[in-house]
């Protein structure tokens, strides 16, 4: 039994700091359960690693490639591609 208080983060999210950011962003907005919010937050940070242009920050024609990979992934809803782009943007490891 675990001294301490209760950790109940998933395991892939305690190695990256840029995915626990994109998954507890998604999980306020997302009614689902925690392994589909955990999916979708791997599916957002495997695509932005694949896509994301070289020095893609500040740079509006690089961020829109990134942008438009996230449409589909967040059923194409413009205002939360935009909110969640903004924790990416933040993000260091990308």
């Amino acid at each position: 039994m675990e001294t301490g208080h209760a950790d109940d983060t998933p395991e892939p999210l305690k190695q990256s700091p840029a995915l626990r950011a994109i998954y507890h962003n998604l999980k306020q907005s997302v009614p689902e359960e925690g392994d589909f919010i955990l999916a979708r937050a791997q599916q957002i940070d495997e695509t932005i690693k694949r896509v994301r242009p070289d020095g893609w920050r500040g740079i509006q024609a690089r961020e829109n490639i990134i942008k438009a990979a996230l449409l589909p992934l967040l059923e194409n809803d413009v205002s939360e591609v935009e909110r969640i782009f903004l924790i990416i943007k933040a993000q260091k490891e990308y």
